[in-house]
């Protein structure tokens, strides 16, 4: 059976959650108070960023990154291993990796080594409630054996990760009621056999959970369902499933009812910058039927016809954005280039997928 709550060192959550990107140790735009004020639960963190630009002594002198932001929600931590696929595989190239670790060399930036007992030792130090393996991030370019190899390199940075963690959790004496989820990462691009495969060694190795590791989309441009299933129906049922990176609403919703109930994504945030709002088709939030096929769109106050528009963005909505000002005056906060526009975007789009989460398990509690 699915688990139903999600275990933080602030308390239990109800799955499923959904963790907007605050890669640097913060969202951009908004602050801790703007993130509970939009009931967002907790929030992801990135560990090549903050291993990089932040450092092992910050993070201890605050004893983990939740004091150092001032946030009172869950947080929980990737690996870094997406970067190696977008400063590497797919980015300027600068950098290597071997089966030790990888390298990163970016232009115009220190030199990085991170091996998978850097990325748990940090991770530990940061003092998240979830803890992500290093994985090589196959890429979606990769060729059967390429694929093949990603997929021996992961598994054998998974059991060196999972080793390290066991002993950081012994050293400190950390109970296995206050240790945080350890979550293998799923690779093998496209092919079913290498995820199945992928699935079960990790699986042998024993993790809390497994992560959608990879690039979601295929070659036809849409998201790759099949991969999901594949994973779900070769996990234990009382594993996590974390959907890494993925973020549209309705593929969150469709993994959901694959069995993924953790999911993080850049998209909500990022959106909001660039005048991209989620709306519910809906006139309040009782009557948002998130089963129905089109259940959202999106708003961009771009259109002259919004210049004059009392409304609010959403009906279907109770944020600050939608509580107290009109798509008019969004529309002038865009148009003045106002930072005020892009907290307020910010806000909608999170409280947007709070309601989603809502609603999701809402559904859950009605079957």
């Amino acid at each position: 059976m699915r688990l139903k709550y999600f275990r933080t060192k602030k308390g239990s959550l109800d799955l499923p959650i959904f963790f907007p990107d605050a890669t640097k140790a913060f969202v951009k735009a908004v602050d801790a108070t703007d993130l509970e004020n939009s009931k967002t639960s907790g929030i992801l963190v990135n560990t090549y960023h903050l291993y990089r630009e932040l450092g092992l002594s910050v993070v201890k002198k605050f004893r983990g990154i939740r004091n150092l932001m001032g946030w009172r929600g869950a947080v929980i931590s990737d690996s870094g291993g997406f970067q190696i696929m977008s400063l590497i595989k797919r980015g300027s190239g600068k950098g290597r990796i071997d089966d030790n670790g990888v390298t990163f060399n970016p232009i115009g930036a220190e030199k990085t080594t991170l091996t998978p007992e850097d990325s748990i030792k940090f991770q530990l130090e940061m003092d998240t409630d979830l803890v992500v393996v290093l994985d090589d991030f196959t890429s979606p370019k990769a060729d059967y054996v390429e694929a093949e190899d990603s997929v021996r390199r992961t598994i054998l940075w998974a059991k060196r990760s999972k080793i390290e963690f066991e002993k950081i959790c012994r050293d400190k004496k950390i109970s296995r009621s206050r240790r945080p989820y350890l979550i293998g990462v799923v690779q093998g691009g496209d092919y079913l056999d290498l995820r199945k495969m992928c699935t079960q060694e990790l699986v042998k190795i024993g993790f809390d959970g497994l992560g959608y590791g990879g690039w979601p989309i295929n070659a036809q441009g849409d998201f790759n369902y099949e991969v999901a299933k594949v994973i779900a129906e070769n996990s234990p049922d009382n594993y996590l499933l974390y959907g890494l990176g993925i973020g549209k609403p309705d593929e969150v919703y469709k993994c959901y009812k694959l069995g993924f109930q953790i999911f993080d994504c850049v998209l909500p945030t990022r959106d909001a910058r660039h005048k991209r709002l989620y709306v519910y088709n809906a006139n309040t939030i009782e009557k948002i039927d998130i089963d129905s096929d089109n259940f959202y769109t999106y708003y961009v106050p771009d259109k002259e016809k919004y210049y004059k528009d009392t409304s609010a963005v959403s009906g279907a909505c109770d944020c600050l954005l939608c509580n107290n000002y009109s798509r008019a005056y969004l529309a002038h906060l865009f148009r003045s280039k106002e930072s005020t526009a892009l907290r307020l975007a910010t806000i909608h789009n999170l409280r947007f997928y709070s309601l989603l989460m809502e609603k999701i398990r809402l559904n859950a509690e009605n079957k």
